[in-house]
């Protein structure tokens, strides 16, 4: 293992037992220094060596168990933890103390000072270097602790977002699939079975493609329009040349990652609120390309658009012509990129009713804004 840790990768204190170690060999090596050095410039001979050696020794071992002690305090009652951890303190001053003077009598016999004048000379010299060592110990230990606590909220952050995220996923899935199967018992009671199954037969691939994604991933631009894609094969059993959809794809978006399904409300509220009440149908259109450094996605439909009495779609209430769906695809943003993201939703003044979406660019393989990630 490399000395002291040095060379390993990592932080610092990713192994805190390491960590221990090394802060107590440098810093009991580096008082060494410092006692020899002071000793050495005020005119000692090369005896008072052996003295720190021994102090630095007995200091050593005396703050190791006082790490076993603070360890056991640490969370305990306040009161107690620093009535105990003064008590375990006095306790380790007093017999380091004690060694140093008994030691240093013993070194230097014809001594002119007393034991008990070294006793306080050494009392004053270890409880300054212990009391330090205390504080330095408990600051670390505290620091390490809120980064714990720090690191298990953002954590809890994480897995809310991740839970709201597939809440707001799963909760489109039934909705379409509601409808689809309206559309298949529909055919079913009309006794028309062929296209039921051919429309089972999409529902099944349109389902087995999009399970197969987790529900807080995120897909490219590509895979969402081939989704989108299937579903509308689905829908088109039912409308035949009343829904009549159009792709305007830049290729220099394709590689885009946004939520998955992302789009798919928007295409289920224009053919609900377009062409479903319209004997001619209407027209589609879904369209992206880049604006500046963002993906910019539309929607439109050549439908009636919001009643007079509709309520604004941003707003996200879910009301006769937005349902549900306009409220989870902000939402969805709002997790997927925070606030650089854009969305609106209007009619136009002859009709019609448009989706804008803006969010930033963000290829396959590059790093991704907010929560969500494959």
């Amino acid at each position: 293992m490399p000395l002291f840790g040095l060379t390993s990768p990592g932080p610092f204190f990713g192994n805190k037992i390491r960590a221990f170690w090394n802060l107590q060999i440098l810093g009991w090596l580096a008082w060494f220094g410092l006692r020899a050095m002071s000793g050495f410039a005020g005119g000692q001979t090369f005896d008072f060596l052996v003295l720190v050696v021994v102090s630095a020794v007995t200091g050593f071992s005396l703050t190791l168990l006082l790490s076993v002690c603070y360890r056991a305090l640490i969370n305990r009652r306040t009161i107690l933890m620093w009535g105990a951890c003064f008590g375990v303190l006095a306790i380790a001053t007093a017999i380091w103390a004690f060694i140093d003077a008994w030691f240093l009598q013993i070194l230097k016999p014809d001594s002119d000072t007393s034991f008990t004048g070294l006793l306080l000379v050494a009392i004053y010299i270890d409880a300054t270097t212990l009391a330090a060592w205390s504080a330095l110990y408990f600051a670390i230990n505290y620091f390490l602790q809120l980064e714990e606590q720090s690191d298990r909220v953002l954590r809890l952050e994480a897995q809310a977002a991740s839970a709201q995220l597939a809440m707001l996923r799963y909760q489109l899935n039934p909705h379409f699939l509601f409808n689809t199967l309206n559309s298949i018992s529909t055919l079913v009671l009309l006794k028309q079975s062929e296209p039921a199954n051919a429309m089972l037969s999409r529902l099944s691939a349109f389902l087995r493609y999009t399970l197969a994604n987790e529900p807080t991933a995120q897909v490219t631009l590509a895979q969402e329009i081939e989704t989108l894609k299937l579903y509308l094969d689905i829908e088109k059993m039912r409308f035949e040349d009343r829904l009549r959809p159009h792709f305007h794809i830049d290729p220099g978006v394709a590689r885009a990652r946004l939520p998955s399904l992302l789009l798919q409300p928007l295409i289920e509220n224009a053919i609900k609120y377009a062409v479903t009440p319209q004997e001619e149908g209407a027209d589609i259109t879904i369209s992206a390309q880049l604006a500046g450094q963002k993906v910019r996605i539309t929607v439109s439909d050549t439908g009636a658009g919001l009643s007079a009495d509709g309520a604004n779609p941003t707003t996200g209430i879910a009301t006769e012509s937005t349902g549900v769906g306009l409220a989870n695809i902000r939402d969805r943003l709002a997790q997927a990129f925070g606030d650089q993201h854009r969305f609106d939703a209007q009619s136009g003044d002859d009709g019609g009713f448009t989706v804008t979406i803006e969010f930033p660019f963000q290829p396959d393989g590059q790093a991704r804004i907010g929560t969500e990630a494959t």
